[in-house]
This record gives C-alpha cells, sequence and structure tokens, in this order.
C-alpha cells in the first residue's frame, strides 16, 4: 500500500510502558499455564477483548506447549517496533512500525470525515495511543498479551506494534495490508460508537444469553471488518491514486483468514465451538471484508440485517 504521511498532533500518543492491575478487563487464574490456556479459552473469547486477542491465545498457546514461556524478541526491519536512529522515548510514530500505523490512522481520519460530510454530519476523530507491553487505556489495564482493540470509553486504539511482529511470523499474514486491515479494523468500532450501533448491541447483550450475546459481538467485528475495506476501497494519495497495490487484496485476505474464530481454535488445539465464537469464522472474516473492499459503500456492511453471515 501507498500512503502519505501523517502529521501527527493530540490525535496520537506514545504511551510508552506504564503499571496498572488487571481492572477494567476479563480475566482469571488458578492451575498450571498450559491448563489455564485450555481451561479459560472460552473467558478469553469474551466480549471486550480487541480483534487480536485470538491471535494471541493462539501465539500463547504455541509457546506454552513448546516453550514453557512467552518470549517476544526485539523486531528487526519495517514490521516490528525496532526504534529508527535518533528516535526517543515515548514519541509516536518514532518506528517504523508505528509510522505506517500513524499514515494508516490519519488516511482513515481521511475517507470517514468526507463520508459523514456526504450525510451533513461532522466526523469525531478517535485517538491512536502505542503502549509497550502495559499501560492504561479508559477501558482499564492496555496489555500487549491483548491484542490491538478500541476503547468506547475514550475513543481510544490501543496498539503495542509488536503485534504487526507476532501476525506476520506466527500466522504468516505479513504485509502492509494485513497491518492496515488492523488499525482501519479498530476504527471500524469507532465508527460504530458514534453512530450509536455498539451502544445499541451493548443494550441487547445485556437481555441475551451467552451464546445470543457471542452472536451480536461476531456481527459487530464483522461490520468492522467490512468497514476496514470500505476505507481501502475509498483511499487516496495527494495526487488521487488508490492506496492499493498488487498483492495488497491477498495481504489483507489471509489476515481476515488467519484471525478467524475456527482457525485459531483449530490452530491452538480446541475443537471450533461456534456458540463461543466472537469474531466470526475465517470464511465469514474474509467474505465481510471482500465486500467492503469491493463495494467501498458503508451502507453494504449492514451485518445486523443479514440473514447470513
Amino acid at each position: 500500500m501507498r500512503l502519505d504521511d501523517y502529521n501527527a498532533g493530540d490525535d496520537i500518543r506514545d504511551l510508552g510502558r506504564g503499571g496498572g492491575g488487571m481492572g477494567g478487563f476479563d480475566g482469571g487464574g488458578g492451575g498450571g499455564m498450559g491448563g489455564l490456556l485450555i481451561g479459560l479459552l472460552p473467558m478469553l473469547l469474551g466480549r471486550r477483548m480487541g480483534c487480536g486477542t485470538l491471535l494471541i491465545i493462539a501465539v500463547v498457546g504455541f509457546f506454552l506447549l513448546n516453550s514453557g514461556m512467552l518470549s517476544v524478541s526485539a523486531p528487526t526491519g519495517g514490521s516490528g517496533s525496532q526504534a529508527v536512529p535518533g528516535a526517543s522515548a515515548n514519541v509516536a510514530c518514532d518506528t517504523p512500525a508505528e509510522r505506517w500505523a500513524c499514515n494508516v490512522f490519519g488516511d482513515t481520519h481521511e475517507v470517514w470525515g468526507e463520508l459523514f460530510r456526504a450525510q451533513g454530519a461532522q466526523y469525531q476523530r478517535p485517538t491512536l495511543n502505542f503502549f509497550d507491553q502495559q499501560n492504561q487505556s479508559g477501558c482499564g489495564t492496555a496489555q500487549a498479551a491483548m491484542g490491538p482493540f478500541y476503547c468506547p470509553a475514550d475513543n481510544g486504539i490501543y496498539l503495542d506494534t509488536t503485534f504487526f511482529r507476532e501476525l506476520e511470523t506466527q500466522l504468516g499474514a505479513g504485509g502492509d495490508a494485513a497491518q492496515a486491515y488492523v488499525v482501519a479494523h479498530e476504527v471500524g468500532h469507532h465508527i460504530q460508537t458514534i453512530t450509536g450501533t455498539s451502544n445499541q448491541v451493548r443494550q441487547a447483550q445485556a437481555r441475551a444469553s451467552e451464546a445470543e450475546g457471542n452472536a451480536l459481538q461476531v456481527r459487530m467485528e464483522l461490520q468492522a471488518d467490512c468497514y476496514a475495506g470500505v476505507w481501502a476501497a475509498r483511499a487516496r494519495t495527494n495526487d488521487g491514486q488508490s492506496v492499493i497495490e498488487p498483492g495488497d487484496f491477498e495481504e489483507a485476505m489471509r489476515a481476515a483468514q488467519a484471525i478467524g474464530d475456527d482457525t485459531l481454535m483449530r490452530n491452538a488445539g480446541q475443537r471450533p465451538v461456534p456458540e463461543s465464537f466472537t469474531h466470526g469464522t475465517s470464511e465469514q472474516r474474509m467474505r465481510w471484508l471482500r465486500r467492503g473492499l469491493e463495494t467501498g459503500d458503508p451502507a453494504q456492511c449492514d451485518t445486523f440485517a443479514a440473514r447470513v453471515l
């Protein structure tokens, strides 16, 4: 993908590494680490995790079963969080991975701002918050093991860019288009928040059974996938060219396939249980991302009206 550089303002912050407990997110304990992964998988698939949670579960499972611990080394190249020469601590967009995420994030402002203006509305920008290992969000503790996530309490997207490296090395879903899909998906959750969709779903989930609530969450996630596709389809460089280059479509599809609930549960040695799905199958995620990419129309992303996902 080719994106123009975005000049970060107060909408992007680098929080660095902070402290804090697990307040604000689902959690659990007891037993050995391998047993914890297997026994608490349904809990880990809870509704308040980010889109990367399932990937992290698969990665954690691999390391626990093979080495007894999770060890992430410093990334290399443009897909990790290695600082560029002259970079300063806690300065946003100062690594190759952060810079790419910033450019994607900034471009989403252009696309969604234009779409909102066409409807006579003003787009309310979210914030992008980089963190290292652990820090605080408006929804509680942000931890790298949770993957990227969106917090509606502060309209913030939270990202530890080591996730990009894990996406590439653990699941074979590398490339700048795959990384852009991750960021644009979280922006999709912001769209759901400011349009009122998220609140409506949360109210419905409060009255629903666990399985029904999970099914609603799947529709939320698939809509965010579709919105990510809408952004990519409509995004243009300053000279009016599409940001999509040869191979980008395939990269995005591989990422969507890699983080489907069914695929990740199989990779973690688990039998897929549809009632516990919270993000959708690989086929569903690819289908809705493709719909957004092919139509560029957010009206085509109504997963709640769709009879078949």
